[in-house]
């Protein structure tokens, strides 16, 4: 029976199907550009990382870039990761960041701008001979 004879019989619309699964958020631009920017300059500098680093491995909770030397968490602002401004998903964020804080991680968020002027290779390479001072005093 085509849409029409339908209403017309019964009064009803047709029920209109959703999707039955969210797709994954998009990233926006700044982020892919300053997560590019950032994943060149540790590949430049030779700095221990993984990407897209999923530290718990029960929940869909994943930070960009993770310093194995440091056990440094780093999220950069706008990332499909990074949850935005709303009740039950800023309350998910503070329980992820209480988590990792709780397993050992340092967790840093970066704005793209940061990466982009070199800030934040700058400040990881100074946080990495900080700890190689701090392990030849000891």
């Amino acid at each position: 029976m085509n849409v029409d004879d339908y209403f017309w019989k019964t009064k009803k619309r047709p029920l209109k199907t959703k999707p039955r699964s969210k797709p994954l958020p998009k990233a926006k631009e700044k982020y892919l550009e300053a997560e590019e920017a950032l994943f060149q300059g540790l590949e430049e500098h030779l700095i221990g990382y993984e990407r897209k680093f999923q530290f718990e491995h029960t929940k869909n909770w994943r930070f960009d870039f993770y310093i194995v030397k440091l056990r440094l968490l780093i999220e950069i602002a706008g990332s499909p990761w990074a949850v935005g401004r709303g009740g039950k998903k800023i309350a998910n964020a503070f329980n992820k960041y209480d988590l990792a804080e709780d397993m050992g991680y340092r967790i840093e968020r970066l704005e793209p701008h940061q990466i982009e002027s070199g800030y934040a290779i700058r400040w990881i390479q100074s946080q990495l001979e900080r700890l190689e001072d701090e392990t030849k005093n000891i």
